[in-house]
């Protein structure tokens, strides 16, 4: 009787730390001062949402799904992350356009419409960028998720094989919407440099060494002055030092999907 009688306190000593107040992770997840806190993040926090867990040092801050909810359980609320959720991207302001979780691992981001430039909008599923991209850096495989947002900008790419292997025009921000606008062809070749041009057609190859008049990636169209006759010819740049003209640069005038994987 003793025993069954230690037992039952034990229970109910235990029952409220294992057993926590349940909440979701908010539709609009935003923070209007830097620190971010449980509020900000959990509907139905009640008095732990003053607790804080982050620094939101710029515009977005992005948080470590399982050290949130171990955060949470600390504070006596239970937060399932039924969707599966690794990370939780937290946008700066109140009232900004509203959050769709994604299952591929991470939140959504809002995205406002750019002035002058048409946005699709709807539920819309669109490609994000997994970590921070210094300018200059190569986009990999794994620096890309996809992520459901209310907004994005028309030139948004629907297909990865379209950014891997770019190189970012600007930094860029981890979460952040992938934009055609913000991304190129890396530069493989730069004003000054020899290049090999060659013609290709029919069994017939001539080539020729002249010197870049810019800067241009694969794919991408470059004016080359031949060395001995000092005319300018557009190419079509092929790999580092390479180019082509004639119906070979023709073809990749035509093809999207010809891009040079960086190794």
């Amino acid at each position: 009787m003793r025993l069954a009688l230690t037992l039952i306190a034990a229970t109910l000593v235990a029952g409220p730390a294992l057993a926590g107040r349940a909440v979701s992770l908010k539709a609009d997840v935003a923070s209007a001062e830097a620190t971010v806190t449980l509020g900000d993040l959990f509907d139905g926090a009640g008095a732990a949402g003053r607790i804080p867990v982050a620094q939101r040092a710029g515009s977005t801050a992005v948080l470590d799904a399982a050290t949130i909810q171990a955060a949470a359980r600390r504070a006596g609320l239970d937060w399932d992350n039924a969707e599966g959720l690794r990370k939780i991207i937290v946008h700066a302001g109140i009232g900004a356009p509203s959050l769709a979780t994604a299952p591929n691992g991470f939140s959504a981001t809002p995205v406002a419409a750019i002035a002058g430039q048409p946005v699709a909008r709807g539920n819309i599923e669109v490609l994000t960028y997994a970590r921070s991209i210094n300018a200059g850096e190569i986009v990999q495989a794994t620096d890309l998720a996809w992520t459901k947002v209310v907004a994005a900008p028309a030139d948004s790419p629907s297909d990865p094989d379209r950014v891997i292997g770019m190189a970012a025009r600007r930094p860029l921000k981890a979460g952040a919407v992938v934009a055609a606008r913000d991304i190129g062809a890396a530069v493989l070749i730069k004003a000054g440099d020899m290049v090999v041009v060659t013609y290709d057609n029919e069994g017939v190859t001539l080539t020729l060494e002249g010197k870049a008049m810019g800067a241009a990636g694969v794919g991408e169209a470059l004016q080359v002055q031949n060395t001995l006759s000092k005319k300018i010819i557009q190419t079509m740049v092929t790999g580092p030092g390479a180019a082509v003209v004639g119906p070979a640069a023709l073809e990749m005038k035509s093809s999207r999907s010809v891009r040079y994987a960086v190794r």
